[in-house]
């Protein structure tokens, strides 16, 4: 079975870009939309990396990180957070919550493939 990723972005354009590239790259991908049901959404599709926008209908990626960090089964679970908030600040806070990586918005595709690439050991 190849790479599986889960992109949870809100944005379709951005979310389509993203999803392209990576499957291209080999990368089996699936996408969601909103941060309701984000952990039931992670846990039916078991990635091996999860891309995690911070701004989300509904909770914030953060609060959806605070949820992974703190439950046995998906603590550690490789999580590469995006922002268009791209300050020194937004990187510090998504670290401090528990984010494998951070990248801000816009990004080189280049960049993306090599972060979740090392994420996830190949």
């Amino acid at each position: 079975m190849g790479r599986r990723i889960l992109l949870i972005e809100d944005e379709p354009h951005i979310a389509e870009a993203i999803r392209f590239f990576l499957a291209r790259d080999g990368w089996t991908v699936a996408t969601h939309d909103n941060g309701l049901d984000a952990l039931e959404v992670i846990r039916a599709q078991e990635p091996h990396v999860l891309v995690l926008d911070v701004m989300l209908p509904g909770r914030s990626g953060y609060e959806i990180l605070a949820d992974l960090r703190a439950d046995a089964g998906l603590a550690r679970l490789p999580v590469l957070v995006l922002s268009a908030r791209g300050q020194e600040g937004e990187r510090a806070r998504a670290e401090a919550a528990g984010a494998s990586r951070f990248m801000a918005k816009p990004f080189a595709n280049d960049a993306i493939l090599a972060a979740l690439r090392d994420m996830a050991g190949s």
